[in-house]
């Protein structure tokens, strides 16, 4: 009998304003459902088994240590989300396009973390699609390869 291996954790954040409720949550669920059917996860192996995606709120990600060492993609900007605003000056920028969006992310992805925001809403929109088309394969292959795991409840997205 095979023993099935856990899923690994990827974390999507977003903010807790009533702004990023309505605007980045959306963004959220639609880089979720990217992530979830990126190609290189139909062929992982069973020694790197397909990622859990949950979307939770920056003051949960903030406030939950065990969280924090999970890859972890921030959507919004620094006024709506806390955590792109704690990860402003912490973070290295590797796409900047004329001050008006913006992807946040190691280049060595030595920790799995990236932020994703514009200026408003559109341009956030832009970000994400560019971070999915650019970026995301590659941060995706280091998750896979990584031993970032934490048994989190079953339970509904936060």
């Amino acid at each position: 009998m095979a023993v099935e291996m856990p899923a690994k954790t990827l974390l999507i954040v977003t903010g807790s304003t009533l702004r990023a409720e309505d605007l980045d949550r959306p963004l959220a669920y639609y880089l979720k459902q990217k992530i979830e059917s990126w190609p290189g996860l139909e062929n992982a192996s069973d020694s790197a088994p397909p990622f859990r995606v949950h979307v939770v709120a920056d003051f949960r990600w903030i406030h939950d240590e065990p969280l924090q060492a999970l890859p972890t993609i921030s959507i919004g900007g620094p006024g709506v989300n806390a955590l792109s605003h704690r990860w402003l000056e912490e973070v290295p920028v590797s796409l900047a396009v004329d001050k008006q969006y913006y992807i946040q992310m190691d280049p060595d992805l030595d920790e799995p973390h990236t932020s994703i925001w514009g200026m408003d809403n559109a341009t956030t929109q832009i970000a994400v699609s560019v971070f999915v088309e650019r970026f995301l394969p590659r941060f995706l292959e280091h998750c896979v390869k990584g031993s970032f795991d934490l048994d989190l409840p079953d339970s509904d997205d936060d």
